[in-house]
């Protein structure tokens, strides 16, 4: 389980370089063409935006995978470990419904309803771009199925302690 994990995150951090080394070529290329020959790219924003929209997908799951995402725990750090860990749990489970429900089945849908869509600049429909929701929402949960198994097998922590808590 460790195994996958390791290759999922080096296969979304290789996409996450790959797609924002896009965004900075046609971000590049935007401002070329309409501060130095005068005549500005039709295709390079609506590309920006969508190129930005995965990119934030996919770096999203990575920071799932680190458990880096803001959580406010000063409270949960006051209680016990056992409850602690339970708390750790009952976020991951959130997390999977919020994930599956809004990602995978909005997603989806939202792909599925838009796929005939045409773009204005781009030679494909918009149903494809919205694909990145289910499968992003998929990724996430199997991270947090990964770190509700690693909780209960004690691999984890439940919570991380922060800088703060040890400065005090």
């Amino acid at each position: 389980m460790h195994a996958a994990k390791k290759v999922l995150d080096k296969i979304l951090a290789a996409i996450s370089v790959f797609l924002f080394a896009v965004l900075v070529l046609d971000v590049g290329w935007q401002v070329f063409s309409r501060e130095v020959v005068g005549n500005p790219s039709t295709w390079s924003e609506e590309l920006a935006r969508y190129t930005f929209v995965w990119l934030g997908f996919f770096a999203a799951a990575l920071v799932f995978s680190e458990r880096g995402h803001i959580a406010v725990d000063f409270v949960v750090r006051k209680f016990p470990e056992r409850v602690q860990r339970a708390i750790a749990v009952l976020v991951q489970l959130t997390i999977i419904a919020f994930a599956m429900v809004v990602l995978v089945w909005g997603g989806w849908r939202a792909a599925m309803g838009a796929w005939n869509q045409n773009l204005t600049a781009l030679p494909t429909t918009i149903g494809p771009m919205y694909l990145v929701m289910p499968i992003t929402g998929v990724i996430i949960t199997l991270y947090a199925i990964y770190h509700v198994i690693a909780v209960l097998r004690r691999e984890e922590i439940a919570v991380e302690a922060s800088d703060d808590a040890e400065a005090v």
